[in-house]
């Protein structure tokens, strides 16, 4: 069999063209199942992989890739309920999970007593914040 040199041009083309990442609605969402886990008081107050302090009441999340700052949904598929929360820090470490999430998050999730959780995580926009109306002066 012959190696076509039209494909040979198309091939060079597409390798010298330079590579630029999608972005927005063409780049395909993060998401993945798996097990979600929790981590509260023994860590509180120490450093996070993001520099800032761990929080537990906060509603953060440590995710072994994802960016830090950026924002995931976590659903309980155990229960449906779900949950917006900030990438801060490195983790899980143990086997077979895909986030650790604070007690708080735990919490609102509804697997703070059971201690893990079957999960779907999904990365999400961060949450568009309206600011309060500048409220009007009173006349004197």
């Amino acid at each position: 069999m012959e190696f076509d040199p039209s494909r040979r041009r198309c091939l060079l083309l597409l390798l010298a063209a330079p590579f630029v990442p999608m972005r927005g609605a063409e780049a395909a969402a993060y998401a993945q199942t798996g097990y979600a886990s929790w981590y509260g008081r023994a860590h509180h107050g120490q450093p996070t992989a993001s520099g800032e302090r761990f929080d537990m009441n906060a509603l953060t999340v440590a995710h072994p890739t994802l960016p830090m700052s950026s924002y995931v949904r976590v659903t309980n598929l155990e229960n449906g309920r779900k949950a917006i929360l900030r990438v801060n820090d490195r983790g899980p470490f143990a086997r077979n999970r895909i986030v650790d999430v604070t007690r708080r998050g735990a919490e609102m999730l509804g697997f703070a007593a059971k201690g893990t959780a079957r999960v779907r995580v999904e990365e999400v926009p961060p949450p568009q914040v309206t600011p309060r109306p500048t409220p009007k002066p009173i006349p004197v």
